[in-house]
């Protein structure tokens, strides 16, 4: 039973199961079947990246606070978090990784970054 390439259709030689002639069409291949899949969660890994840079920038020291108009100015997603933390009292924080923020009164929040 003679097998061919699952990318380019080159007639294989060596193992009864390879599957591509070389290491380019195994990564070609795989790159075109993961490609629709994949363009998601890069979309939605490239915001929460975009989202932790904002945080990172507005608050260096690990705790202060920020308008919505000021973190939105920047280009921040509100709808773009890691997870949620709710605390006792009942207060919400939004999570971006290890670097979150706290709903307060008149659009501001309080960002903090979260310790091990």
């Amino acid at each position: 039973m003679e097998k061919s390439c699952l990318e380019c259709g080159e007639k294989l030689l060596g193992r009864a199961d390879k599957k591509y002639c070389n290491d380019h069409c195994r990564n070609a291949y795989n790159n075109k079947r993961n490609k629709e899949s994949n363009q998601l969660i890069r979309t939605v890994n490239n915001r929460l990246r975009k989202n932790y840079r904002i945080l990172q920038d507005l608050n260096p020291e690990g705790k202060t606070t920020a308008s919505r108009k000021k973190m939105a100015d920047r280009g921040f997603d509100f709808s773009f978090i890691t997870h949620t933390y709710t605390t006792k009292k009942g207060s919400t924080y939004y999570f971006v990784y290890d670097l979150g923020y706290l709903p307060l009164d008149n659009d501001y929040f309080m960002l903090v970054k979260r310790t091990a």
